[in-house]
Order: C-alpha cells, then sequence, then structure tokens
C-alpha cells in the first residue's frame, strides 16, 4: 500500500493549500474532516491537525478523539492544531491581548530539533491567530519562539507518547513563511519517516492499473468540455481502456469562434474516440425570452441534460459515466461544514439523470488542478489544451448580458476572438489566468466617420488568480489595450465603445453573471 498522511480539516482556510504542499513535498495525502478521522492502517505515516477560525477557549469549539491516533503516529498540529492539542492536555491557551497578524521571526531556539534542520536562526514565518499559547503541559517541551511569542513551536519529550508530536503557532504552509516547505520537509522525511513516492508518473502508472481492473469490458462515456480536467479525464481513461470509451462533445451555441471545430481536431489528434454534436439551435431556441442569469444557466443545463440523454439512448454497453471531478469537488462535498447548500446550476455533467442508470467513474478526484495539469503532461495531452484559461460551463451564456439570441453571440464572438488573439500574439495570455469579454445590455452613442452610431458596448475582463476564490485585475500594457479597442470596434460592426473590468475578487465576481 502507498504511504500516505491525513490531514484533520478543522476549518481553516489554508487547509486545502497544506495538502498541496505536502504533494509537492512529493508526499501523498487526503484530507477528511475533523468528524471523520479514518482507520490508521499501517501505511499512514503521519497525521496534521489544521488551522481554524474557530477559538479553542469557545465551549463549542471543534474537538477531535486524540486517543484515536496519539501516539499512534507522528503528529503536527498547525495553529489551531497546535492550540487544541496544548488544552486538550492540560495547557493553557489564552485571548491573545493583540491579535498576531504578519510577519514574526523564529528568534528564541530553545533545543536543536530535526524540524528545524537546514531552517536559518531567525527566518520569517506567518502568523494568523487570535489565541495564544501561555503554557504547555508537561508532556511538552519548547523548540522554538519568536520576539512576541514564547511557544512558535513545541514538541512532545517523550514522557506520554510512543510517536513524537509537533505544534506550529505559525503557518508553514504559506509563502510567508519562507522556510516553512522546508519544516514540512523534515517533519515528514525526518520525523514522519516518509519516503516521497507522490509524483504523476506513479498516479498515471497505478489509475491505469485500477481503472482496467474496475472497469473490465464494460464501456464509458464521457461528456467533453474542451476544458483542462474533462480532457486529462478522457485521455488517462483512453490509455485505460482505449476505444471502450466514447466521448461526446456538445456545441451548445455558447463556444468561443472556431472553438468547436479546433478542439475537435484537437480530441481526434488525440487518438480518442469522439463525437462531436451540432446542438447549436437547440440551445438557443430553449434560451429564446430568458434575461434572468439563473434561468439561463438552468435552461443551458436542463438542455446539456436532454441532448446527452439522447445521444447516450443510442449507445450499447455503456455502463459507466466518466467525469472529470477533481479534488476540492470532493473535498467541498465532505466539508467540515457540511455538504453545499446549493450546486452550480450550470455544472454539466453533475446534472445528468439517474435515469441513465450508470456507474461514476472519477480517474482525477483525488488531484488538486495544478497536478491535474502535471498529470495531463505526462500522458502526452497538448499544452494547447492544458495551458487554456479557465472557461465557464454555460459559456457565453453568461457573458452575454440580458437575452442571448444568435446574433448577440457572433457579435461577442468576434470581439472576444481578438481580445483572445492580441493576448496570444503579446505573450500575455500565458501571464494571466483568466479573461473573456462581456456584451453589455447597453447602446451609446459615437461617431464613425461623418456618421453618428447608436451600438454596443463590451468589456473586457483580465484576471490573475491561484484558483479562483480571489482574483486581482490584470495591469495589461495600454498600449495592448488600445490595439485591442481599436481593432473590436472598427472590425466588429455593431460595437462602437469598449471598456476594460478592473474590479478585484471580492467584491466583484470574474464572470459578470
Amino acid at each position: 500500500m502507498k504511504e500516505r498522511v491525513i490531514i484533520l480539516d478543522f476549518g481553516s482556510q489554508y487547509t486545502q493549500l497544506i495538502a498541496r504542499r505536502v504533494r509537492e513535498l512529493e508526499v501523498y495525502c487526503e484530507i477528511y474532516p475533523y468528524t471523520k478521522i479514518p482507520e490508521i492502517t499501517d501505511n499512514v505515516k503521519a497525521l496534521i491537525l489544521s488551522g481554524s477560525p474557530c477559538s479553542v477557549t469557545e465551549d463549542d469549539s471543534p474537538r477531535v478523539d486524540f486517543s484515536s491516533f496519539m501516539g499512534k503516529l507522528p503528529v503536527l498540529g498547525i495553529c489551531y492544531g497546535a492550540q487544541l492539542m496544548v488544552s486538550h492536555y492540560g495547557g493553557s491557551v489564552q485571548p491573545s491581548e493583540k491579535r498576531e497578524y504578519g510577519k514574526a521571526n523564529l528568534e528564541k531556539l530553545y533545543t536543536e530539533d530535526a524540524i528545524l534542520e537546514d531552517v536559518p536562526d531567525g527566518c520569517q514565518v506567518w502568523m494568523s491567530h487570535g489565541d495564544t499559547i501561555s503554557a504547555i503541559p508537561d508532556m511538552f517541551e519548547l523548540v522554538a519562539g519568536t520576539g512576541h511569542i514564547d511557544t512558535a513551536i513545541y514538541r512532545s519529550n517523550g514522557t506520554a507518547f510512543d510517536a513524537p508530536a509537533y505544534g506550529l503557532q505559525f503557518h508553514p504552509e504559506v509563502t510567508h513563511s519562507t522556510y516553512g516547505l522546508q519544516i514540512l520537509k523534515n517533519f515528514l522525511y525526518k520525523i514522519a519517516g516518509c519516503e516521497g513516492s507522490w509524483s504523476p508518473a506513479s498516479f498515471v502508472e497505478e489509475s491505469i492499473m485500477n481503472l482496467r481492473s474496475k472497469i473490465g469490458s464494460d464501456g464509458v462515456l464521457l461528456g467533453l468540455s474542451g476544458g483542462v480536467d474533462s480532457s486529462v479525464a478522457a485521455t488517462i481513461l483512453h490509455q485505460a481502456i482505449g476505444g471502450q470509451l466514447v466521448c461526446f462533445f456538445i456545441d451548445n451555441g455558447l463556444l468561443r469562434k472556431h472553438e468547436y471545430e479546433e478542439v475537435l481536431d484537437s480530441y481526434r489528434d488525440m487518438g480518442l474516440n469522439i463525437k462531436g454534436i451540432n446542438a447549436r439551435q437547440r440551445f438557443w431556441d430553449a434560451l429564446k425570452g430568458i434575461s434572468d442569469p439563473e434561468g439561463k444557466r438552468k435552461a443551458i443545463g436542463k438542455t446539456f441534460v436532454d441532448v446527452f440523454q439522447d445521444e447516450a439512448d443510442k449507445l450499447e454497453n455503456i455502463k459507466w459515466l466518466g467525469q472529470g471531478t477533481i479534488y476540492p469537488d470532493v473535498i467541498e462535498s465532505v466539508s467540515v461544514h457540511g455538504p453545499s447548500v446549493t450546486i452550480k446550476s450550470h455544472h454539466n455533467v453533475g446534472g445528468l439523470p439517474d435515469s441513465l442508470n450508470l456507474k461514476v467513474v472519477e480517474p482525477l478526484n483525488m488531484l488538486f488542478k495544478d497536478e491535474v495539469r502535471k498529470v495531463g503532461r505526462e500522458i502526452g495531452v497538448p499544452s494547447h489544451i492544458l495551458d487554456r484559461h479557465p472557461f465557464p460551463g454555460p459559456g457565453l451564456g453568461i457573458r452575454i448580458l440580458g437575452e442571448i439570441t444568435p446574433d448577440k453571440v457572433a457579435l461577442l464572438q468576434e470581439a472576444d476572438h481578438i481580445f483572445i488573439r492580441n493576448l496570444k500574439e503579446s505573450g500575455y495570455y500565458d501571464k494571466i489566468w483568466q479573461a473573456g469579454t462581456m456584451l453589455l445590455p447597453v447602446h451609446s452613442v459615437g461617431v464613425m466617420g461623418d456618421e453618428r452610431t447608436y451600438e454596443q458596448v463590451v468589456a473586457l475582463r483580465a484576471v490573475n488568480s491561484r484558483d479562483g476564490m480571489t482574483a486581482d485585475w490584470s495591469d495589461l500594457p495600454h498600449e495592448l489595450l488600445s490595439r485591442i479597442s481599436s481593432q473590436i470596434i472598427n472590425q466588429v460592426k455593431g460595437i462602437n465603445r469598449v471598456v476594460y473590468d478592473i474590479s478585484t475578487k471580492p467584491p466583484a465576481t470574474i464572470e459578470w453573471e
């Protein structure tokens, strides 16, 4: 069995980041809510307790059964996890007189320890807590402090537990902790004895073997979107079962200019058994007269389901539905706070009906987004697919504000094509996270030649982000924006004004609807 590390989530915004750092260090890990501690089997090398927005001084704060793992394997508590361990074993945690948030330095080194190997004195760490550990229990001892607090790192002293336990009052997983990755590496390798066998290549090898065993000679149906996740899922399934995989690529009439033909050709070049389905008119008819954003999403989602169902009924021996679900989606469904109240109504495959009567296979459901791309490169998915910007499930349907018509789609496709082409030609496409053009439900007065015009307005949106949860607007060169604006106004009849969106997320979302 492959080695793994368990991370117990107490609701911290950084929990997924801890997991990503652990995997960067080539150690496989899984996140579980603190309410569902998994069985500690022989292949579990360590357990990490995450931070939390809660305070251990509150009566209703998250608690955990320490007896189920303490002393059985190495434990690392981070921020709330460190405070919880101290509180549980009789130490003292008190509200800070002043919230400790931001940079600090490890200046007080009380004892040498493997967790600080290759970590220089005075290195910067990142604090983010409203409570302070004021006294540690007898079974622990101090390792390091900062200029402001005595307890930045502590460890068990060997009197109570057979396996070591450590607590960090700071967040080693964030980049502001300059040697945080080294501290995590030391814990995993020096203290927990991990070997580091997790890699894209090892994932691919194991996945292909497991998929062949699970699926056997059955057929699998997968709906492709042209995006990274579904493309990588399809490729790894294809490498496992070949022609048993059937892929649908549905043109909903809301794709970018030439996208349907270009993506279809790319998939065929990759050897996938793919069927292109032109359902543009069917989607446009379903959207007729609808202006409400949620109404449009539901109409798009329902039509996708109907088209998918109609095409699936024509196939034989299909027993499985392939999906490009990734790990953040899985974590969300079993989060500390319980399942999500709502599922995005435009999540294409997620809304497929039970009447398909298919078992689900999700080859990427233990991968983060950056890992999906690494696996994609490992199995030969073309870079023009892997490096594509995220594109919303409803496509241009939520970038056309108001009612959708074929004429509006064509207008936006032309303007968006100019925007994206210029980003690629200038080298800025790969420097930003996502870009798109919005067709606004406004007309403005303009002058073209000697004529007065009254035409539509488009807004350009380009953002930088790590995961889409937050985003900053991209500071594109004025010269580039000027060129894009000039080309759109001169070449796209029906648009006479271009604006640039300089809103951050939050409060503004990346998409306009």
